[in-house]
């Protein structure tokens, strides 16, 4: 099986300060080039605030380290206002993301014509 992590949240994608240090430690190539801001969490901030550790939007989302991350740090791997969840789907689907109403499922790749 593939596992892939996805948003549950309305919000976008992103990942802790906690979980992109994690990343780093593991070698996960995104996250090494991605610049380190920091944990800024000003208290009482939006989810647009411009200032919010957004690491993590980058990383392939069917990424091994970034899945092992999320499986270990569960909700602590989430960043401002995301839900990240780890969902599994046979090896042979070609997969792609889709944000239905807000919020992310992995759906079976399908031919679209336009």
């Amino acid at each position: 099986m593939k596992k892939i992590v996805i948003n549950k949240s309305y919000e976008k994608f992103f990942v802790s300060h906690k979980a992109f240090v994690r990343l780093r430690e593991l070698g996960q190539p995104d996250a090494l080039q991605e610049r380190d801001p920091g944990a800024y969490w000003p208290l009482a901030a939006l989810p647009q605030e411009p200032r919010l550790n957004r690491c993590g939007a980058l990383i392939p989302r069917d990424d091994e380290k970034l899945v092992r991350v999320v499986e270990e740090l569960r909700g602590e791997a989430n960043g401002h206002a995301a839900e990240l969840k780890v969902v599994s789907i046979p090896d042979d689907v070609q997969w792609v993301i889709v944000k239905s109403d807000g919020v992310e499922h992995v759906s079976e790749m399908h031919r679209t014509w336009e």
